[in-house]
Order: C-alpha cells, then structure tokens, then sequence
C-alpha cells in the first residue's frame, strides 16, 4: 500500500537555521529514509519543495479560470515536501515519520484511479 506523507513547515524555520541546524534536519531525514529500508519499506519517491512564492495556483469554476501567484490558502506552515512511500500499513508509516524533523505530518493513502 502506497502512503502520501507531506511535511508542512513553517519556512521561516528553514530560512533562520544555521550550517549545523540544516545538518541536524539532513541527518533526520536520513535516518527517515534508512529506517524505512529497515522495516522492509521503500520510498517510491519525493522531493523537497519550492518556497510558496514560487507557486501558481489555478482555479476552475465551470469555464472560468483563475490563474493567481502563491498557494491556494494562506496559512502559518507552508508543505515543503513529500515522500511517497510503499507500507504495509498505516501505522508502520506512523511509527516511521517520527524520526523526521518537527515538521506537522500529514499522511494519506494513495487510491487506485
């Protein structure tokens, strides 16, 4: 079963980081990743993400299309990126995101289209 974990943050975190504070949040990503090889998981893939001031948000209503700079919603945590990631189940990837840094967590499974 394949999870989407997305990983909000707020990015003026990253920004006021120092070489170590970076090092320290690599690390735990690392540590993500190698744990989910332990458990016999893999990650399918993911990307860190652009600041939101690169986004471009459409919107459709019928004909009617919006075409506006930024995410869709404004909020205090922006997502910063995303695994992909094949688990037997929901808890194991509960277990997993753990070792990530304090970012919030959203994970949802993928559906079959």
């Amino acid at each position: 079963m394949r999870f989407l974990v997305l990983l909000y943050e707020d990015e003026r975190a990253w920004a006021g980081l120092d070489a170590d504070g970076r090092a320290e949040v690599f690390r735990q990503h690392d540590a993500f990743s190698a744990a989910v090889a332990a458990h016999g998981c893999t990650i399918a893939g993911g990307e860190g993400l652009a600041s939101v001031d690169a986004a471009t948000t459409i919107r459709r209503h019928g004909d009617d299309v919006t075409v506006t700079d930024g995410p869709f919603a404004e909020t205090a945590e922006q997502l910063g990126g995303f695994y992909l990631v094949d688990a037997p189940d929901l808890d194991v990837v509960s277990e997993l995101v753990r070792l990530l840094p304090e970012y919030t967590i959203e994970i949802r499974p993928t559906i079959e289209v």
